[in-house]
């Protein structure tokens, strides 16, 4: 039997299997009670093009509490600002395992709304 958190890593896993084997740019979201993070991984995995989180001072001089829905999509809408900076558009997403629900679900729909594809 397997517990939560091993639950989520086994999820995690599968889905980064799948993205690895389309060699695709991938979102990458990290989500803390605090804090959520996010990251624009390469294809080879080896190399963060772009980040956002909210412990960014832009970020946090805009939220209260970085734990919340709020905080969520604005980190979505620099992540996707950040990427097409660096010119990318299409990208998959990689919630870690996460249920696509709440901050999640936040940060993946601000980060399409400002033009991220996924």
């Amino acid at each position: 039997m397997l517990n939560k958190k091993e639950a989520r890593q086994r999820r995690a896993r599968k889905t980064r299997a799948r993205i690895a084997e389309k060699k695709s740019i991938r979102l990458a979201v990290n989500r803390t009670n605090l804090h959520i993070y996010a990251q624009i991984i390469s294809a080879c995995g080896g190399k963060i093009l772009a980040s956002a989180s909210t412990l960014e001072a832009e970020v946090k001089s805009q939220v209260s509490n970085g734990g919340n829905v709020a905080a969520a999509a604005i980190v979505g809408q620099r992540i996707a600002e950040k990427a097409k900076s660096v010119g990318i558009t299409q990208v998959a997403f990689d919630r870690s395992g996460n249920r696509y629900h709440g901050r999640v679900k936040a940060l993946a729909e601000a980060a399409r709304e400002h033009g991220l594809q996924f």
